[in-house]
């Protein structure tokens, strides 16, 4: 129930590494919640699991769950011409400049370091997309990409 909750439009996030961080903590808070501390068969003492355990328990990882629904959005974003809001927001450029500091990842960064991430990187994306045997193949394959 809360993970659909956590999760509404992170098709079009584009995350930081901060944004990351928290949600690989709320992600253990909460499975650490659903399966409890587990008793040590030596000592007999009681202990929290830790990190590894809780993704072996638990292996739809938050992330791999954000990349496939982005990739998945990222199919008919392609497909929208220029008229329309949805693709004038994700893949317009803004008017002005970006400020000079590290500036925030933009929606179409992110689907480009997924593409590299699962080793098809370099490709043009939106023609990728365009092709929609090949794109389902790539959210399958970013959907089995392992995530620490």
């Amino acid at each position: 129930m809360i993970l659909p909750v956590v999760l509404y439009g992170c098709e079009t996030w584009s995350l930081t590494l901060r944004e990351e961080r928290r949600l690989r903590v709320l992600e253990n808070r909460m499975l650490n919640r659903v399966f409890g501390p587990k008793r040590d068969e030596v000592p007999g003492d009681w202990r929290k699991l830790h990190n590894q355990e809780l993704n072996i328990l638990f292996s739809p990882n938050i992330f791999r769950v954000i990349k496939t629904r982005r990739m998945r959005w990222a199919g008919p974003c392609s497909t929208y011409g220029e008229k329309r809001g949805v693709y004038r927001v994700l893949m317009g450029k803004p008017e002005g400049k970006r400020p000079l500091e590290r500036t925030r990842p933009r929606w179409e960064d992110n689907i480009k370091m997924d593409l590299q991430e699962v080793g098809w990187g370099g490709m043009d994306w939106i023609e990728l997309a365009q092709a929609r045997d090949r794109w389902r193949a790539l959210g399958n394959a970013v959907m089995n990409l392992w995530v620490p």
